[in-house]
């Protein structure tokens, strides 16, 4: 499949971050945490295919289109090697960029990410997506923003909360749904033995879908990482917990470029 001219947008100085956003998201995710790292790094986010300003894939596409999508950027842009930090999704296609681009990867970052489920976790989700496929998207996300924050953030920012739903509905339904089949049928324990950089694998306490469990695991199977577990934090870390993300995330990369 032919790759899609992801839109972009680059902030600060210093060595390159590429930052990938999750399903039904948009690049302004990461926002709060650019603002942090903006000194110390030049920082990447962009729309994935047929989300926010992205053009809309006509056709069905695979993680492997995406991780495609991302090395078109990359080679668009002229850089050579780069950090890359995804949340969610992107925390899948971060891993898999990784593996099949090994040598343009300095370091990876897996937040708020899935894997080795168990039989239980992945019916759970595939019945998520089964309510959604019967009922639409709109009347399935109450559970999704329960899943995603906490009930005292969902009380104090109703705002954040509307802004997160516009994203998701503004997305194309198909391109939704497509996505969310792809991280809910990527398992890659399998392979991630085989990322031999320094990744950092972080995700909040109460997070069901990408809960501690999993990320130790992630963080077992990857040969050189540090793991992360940021309390009393649900899915959406880089809303919530923006400060706390950033910490732990600069204090990584610092390190990296130190080495």
């Amino acid at each position: 499949m032919a790759t899609v001219d992801c839109v972009h947008s680059i902030e600060g100085n210093g060595p390159p971050v590429f930052m990938i956003h999750g399903i039904g998201a948009r690049r302004a995710i990461w926002n709060d945490l650019t603002q942090r790292l903006a000194e110390n790094f030049t920082c990447i986010s962009y729309d994935l295919r047929g989300h926010g300003d992205s053009p809309v894939s006509t056709t069905p596409f695979s993680l492997d289109d995406l991780v495609d999508d991302l090395e078109a950027l990359r080679e668009k842009l002229g850089i050579d090697k780069a950090h890359v930090i995804g949340i969610s999704l992107g925390g899948m296609i971060g891993p898999a960029y990784t593996r099949a681009h090994p040598d343009r990867v300095n370091s990876l970052g897996l937040l708020s990410t899935a894997a080795g489920r168990t039989a239980e976790d992945r019916a759970k989700l595939m019945g998520v997506i089964a309510a959604m496929e019967e009922q639409g998207i709109e009347p399935v996300l109450d559970t999704l923003v329960q899943r995603w924050y906490t009930d005292d953030f969902i009380a104090a920012r109703p705002d954040a909360i509307q802004a997160r739903i516009r994203d998701v509905l503004d997305t194309p339904p198909d391109v939704f749904m497509n996505v969310f089949h792809i991280y809910a049928e990527t398992e890659m324990a399998p392979w991630l033995d085989q990322i031999t950089v320094p990744a950092l694998v972080l995700t909040g306490e109460l997070d069901g879908g990408c809960n501690p469990r999993l990320n130790r695991l992630i963080a077992d199977k990857l040969p050189n990482s540090e793991l992360v577990i940021l309390d009393n934090l649900k899915h959406s870390i880089l809303i919530e917990g923006p400060e706390r993300v950033a910490a732990a995330v600069q204090d990584f990369l610092i390190r990296q470029i130190g080495d």
